[in-house]
């Protein structure tokens, strides 16, 4: 048995391992099984269970611990015994992977709930991805997970998909960055020094669905599909080293990606060069023939899944089983096809080292479960995401403010600071959809939230912030539905007070009571239910109103952007949220987070984003609609401060220059004012004539400053000429000949500096590899 010989390359091991394996256990590698198929009504693991399940071994355990009602030490113990089954048990001792999910922390019952990916976007800083992404792998490891379905590289440009709060937003750089960081916190190393598998979703083209519901067609023409969707998977695979990637669901221009050969292999493989995993999104198998009806029967849709380039069916054994056995019987599938992907994916498990260590300590399981350090970062990333919309003044609120109204759906309850894949919301929709004799069902909720980690409310938060201040509470109304029977209470409560925080929003989840998440899509922007007649409510009586968003998606609110007195957009912001929120109104700290993505100022002006091509973004001749204007209502980019920020001594390093040289584009930014803050420095770039139309802006460079009263900084943005690649007619990728223009400034349309240059020789140069970093110096 060479293959457990670890001084053996892991391709001696592979083809060793599979040698030896029988139809029946390969088949068994390239499926999974939930956590709760493997437990018994008292939501116990039950042998009787996994031997019936696992006899033939498995490839994956899906989500151990967001699968179930686990506290962390109790699903580390459960890994433990299913592995020790596994490798003792079974023929030839095969260990599991277990993945989980991880968009916005670990999924599962007391880990760490960062703020969802739109807030993280916000901050401009993805080093906060990277250290957040190093909790995560830290808590999935010592449990015994490791695979992580995540990071989401879909580019958010339709705010009607429910999902766009799990993106990093609309720009194809900004995600690039954050994917990669992301990526490389969730790996560390190397996967072998106890690094967690990153799963890249969703390939390809997910966010940009027809009519911005979930899983529905993609129109999406080839070079917009290069240009812009491709982008954060080229970066995940070229510079992160991302070792695995998930399918998306929907079919493009006629082909569903499940079953398409041309882009998971084609595209995928031998375009891209990706040589990792492929794995399926949930039942996205199945949905050949449930949904896409491209599949007549499940053993078709496992065939045509296959032979795409698919790996691992996930979540649970629908096609893969039987489907293959029966499609490998009528010649649908070949052997060799099997053998690739269940090599594949025992590769991954050698380099896991899960065959030399399957098992985890138990001891040490609660050493990296809400610590300190954990909680300060989750606070950290909140406060960073915070970004300022509005302002007359208002902000800070002074802290000695005698009566303070804390009015709306979303001020007292710490569920709806979470985003959809976090434990307590994803728990909501697993039970909704659990059968009555799921071990899922009849655990007493108490349990649960003794082990939640522990989420503030904004309006503990504030108490806690002014306790000399009497805070008056009204809920006023729900998040969805028309009840306006609370109206009455929450304007009593404004009249009395001397200042109103208006806290509004979405629910964030899979459920029907949410309003934002997976499967939450929306045909109308305006804040749901009620809240926009309870705003109105507030706002007649004429105090000064500040709203904070609680929401997972941009929202078309003009009316309120004009007459409160500021808005503070939060996000959806974790367990920390509250304290940082309070830490904003109060002036104890100074808002600086800016938009991932644009505002519009009506749903009819979807899709909207910043990076328009010249021929976008108006109507021809008259510019705007016959009922509203084209502009956005706030664009990318954007976020006030409480301090302001002057821009001087811009410069370029060169007139002309050439295809793989550098320009230095440099300027002094000042905080003018009287408090610190940060600001982000953009830097945008426009190919003003170019052999096909290129965007009017792309962001290609950006860099976080915090700066004291009078301190200035210079940042310098190395922007290499070859980051300016675009692909031609022919779909080269090539550096043109022409005239640059360059903008640095505050926002995509707040620009304090121009200036340009010029690109000399030939008139197309090729260039092998996109670019997505401009390294930038701070002196």
């Amino acid at each position: 048995m060479s293959y457990r010989d670890a001084t053996l390359p892991i391709s001696r091991r592979v083809a060793s391992l599979l040698a030896q394996m029988t139809l029946d256990e390969k088949l068994a590698q390239i499926y999974s099984y939930w956590m709760f198929d493997l437990l018994d009504a008292n939501h116990q693991l039950a042998p009787e269970k996994i031997k019936d399940l696992l006899s033939n071994g498995i490839g994956q355990i899906t989500r151990a611990g967001g699968g179930s009602a686990f506290d962390p030490l109790s699903s580390a113990k459960a890994v433990n015994m299913i592995q020790r089954y596994l490798t003792t048990e079974t023929r030839l001792g095969i260990p599991a992977i277990v993945h989980e999910e991880c968009c916005c922390g670990y999924m599962a019952l007391g880990a760490t709930v960062f703020p969802q990916m739109l807030g993280m976007a916000s901050s401009f800083q993805p080093e906060l991805a990277q250290q957040m992404a190093n909790v995560i792998r830290a808590q999935m490891r010592r449990v015994g997970a490791h695979q992580g379905l995540g990071p989401v590289l879909d580019v958010g440009r339709d705010a009607r998909w429910g999902r766009i709060e799990e993106t990093f937003g609309e720009d194809p750089t900004l995600i690039s960055q954050f994917g990669a960081a992301y990526i490389r916190g969730l790996q560390g190393e190397s996967l072998t020094e106890g690094g967690v598998m990153a799963t890249g979703k969703h390939f390809i083209g997910h966010s940009l669905t027809q009519a911005g519901q979930n899983c529905a067609p993609v129109h999406l023409g080839k070079r917009e599909l290069w240009d812009i969707y491709l982008a954060p998977f080229q970066a995940a695979i070229r510079d992160a080293g991302l070792h695995s990637i998930m399918n998306s669901y929907p079919e493009i221009d006629g082909e569903v990606v499940a079953a398409s050969r041309p882009i998971l292999t084609g595209l995928l493989r031998s375009q891209l060069g990706f040589e990792g995993l492929i794995v399926s999104d949930y039942e996205a198998i199945l949905m050949l023939e449930s949904y896409h009806r491209v599949a007549a029967d499940k053993s078709s849709a496992a065939a045509m899944a296959l032979n795409a380039g698919i790996e691992v069916e996930l979540p649970a054994p629908a096609c893969y089983r039987e489907g293959l056995t029966e499609a490998l019987e009528n010649g649908r599938v070949n052997l060799e096809a099997i053998d690739a992907a269940v090599s594949r994916h025992l590769q991954k498990k050698f380099e896991l080292g899960l065959f030399e260590n399957p098992y985890v300590d138990e001891g040490r399981v609660l050493e990296v479960f809400d610590t300190p350090e954990q909680r300060k970062l989750a606070h950290q990333i909140a406060r960073q995401s915070m970004v300022l919309l509005t302002n007359n003044g208002t902000l800070p609120l002074p802290k000695t403010l005698s009566k303070l109204a804390v009015i709306g759906p979303n001020a007292d309850e710490w569920r709806n600071l979470l985003g959809d894949y976090t434990y307590t919301a994803m728990r909501e929709y697993m039970l909704s959809i659990a059968p009555p004799e799921s071990a899922l069902k009849g655990i007493d909720p108490s349990v649960i939230n003794s082990h939640a980690v522990k989420v503030p409310t904004i309006l503990e938060s504030i108490r806690e912030a002014v306790p000399a201040t009497q805070v008056l509470y009204a809920r006023g109304c729900d998040i969805l539905g028309k009840d306006r029977s609370g109206f009455e209470s929450a304007v009593l409560a404004a009249n009395e007070a001397d200042a109103v925080v208006l806290v509004l929003g979405d629910r964030s989840g899979l459920v029907p009571d949410c309003s934002t998440g997976e499967t939450r899509d929306s045909v109308d922007l305006r804040l749901p239910g009620a809240q926009n007649e309870l705003a109105t409510a507030v706002l007649d009586i004429g105090k000064p109103v500040v709203i904070i968003l609680i929401n997972g998606r941009p929202l078309a609110i003009p009316e309120l952007a004009e007459r409160a007195s500021a808005i503070l957009e939060a996000w959806l912001p974790g367990e920390a949220g509250g304290p940082a929120v309070a830490e904003i109104l109060f002036g104890y700290a100074n808002p600086g987070g800016k938009l991932p993505l644009t505002f519009p100022r009506h749903v009819g002006q979807l899709p909207i984003f910043y990076n328009q091509k010249p021929s976008g973004g108006k109507s021809y001749w008259y510019t705007d609609y016959v009922s509203e204007v084209s502009s956005p209502l706030f664009p990318f980019g954007h976020g006030l401060s409480y301090t302001a920020f002057d821009y001087t001594k811009f410069s370029i390093s060169c007139n002309e220059c050439r295809a793989g040289e550098t320009v230095d584009v440099q300027v002094v930014v000042e905080n003018t004012g009287q408090l610190d803050g940060d600001e982000v420095v953009q830097l945008y770039v426009c190919d003003e004539h170019a052999c096909v139309p290129r965007p009017v802006k792309e962001l290609k460079g950006f860099v976080r400053l915090e700066l004291q009263p009078g301190e200035n900084r210079k940042v310098i943005f190395h922007l290499p000429v070859n980051q300016l690649a675009f692909y031609d007619q022919d779909m080269n990728l090539v550096v043109e000949s022409g005239f640059i223009k360059v903008m640095v400034g505050s926002s995509s349309t707040d620009i304090r500096c121009e200036g340009g240059f010029g690109i000399t020789g030939d008139q197309k140069t090729p260039v092998a590899d996109r670019v997505f970093v401009c390294p930038v110096d701070i002196e």
